[in-house]
């Protein structure tokens, strides 16, 4: 994916739990794209071509913060999963911008970096 666009998406500090239950802290953009850069080539390896979100559904709602889940399913070039996993968003509301400021997922693999 484009990381300036999914930087976009986001907030910053931005927090991840990872499938294995550890934290992953991106204090600023640019902590984010040098980890994207190791996950890029981790993913090249698995033969990864995209990633698709198969469906995302808010469970709870509020004027500054949203909750939602979504599954994702990590693919080959002609579309088969090899990869597919529940995650919650927490999409916070500041200074007028939504972004995606905490991700927890179940995915476990060797490109869970991201």
């Amino acid at each position: 994916g484009n990381v300036e666009t999914q930087i976009s998406l986001m907030h910053f500090p931005h927090l991840r739990l990872t499938g294995n239950n550890k934290f992953q802290l991106y204090e600023t953009p640019n902590d984010f794209r040098i980890a994207s850069q190791d996950a890029t080539v981790k993913l090249n390896i698995e033969g990864w071509h995209h990633t698709s979100i198969l469906f995302i559904d808010a469970i709870q709602v509020g004027t500054e913060k949203v909750h939602l889940v979504a599954r994702q399913s990590r693919q080959h070039a002609d579309n088969t999963e090899y990869n597919g996993f529940d995650t919650l968003w927490i999409f916070t509301k500041i200074d007028g911008h939504w972004g995606v400021q905490f991700r927890s997922s179940f995915l476990t693999n060797t490109a869970e970096s991201i």
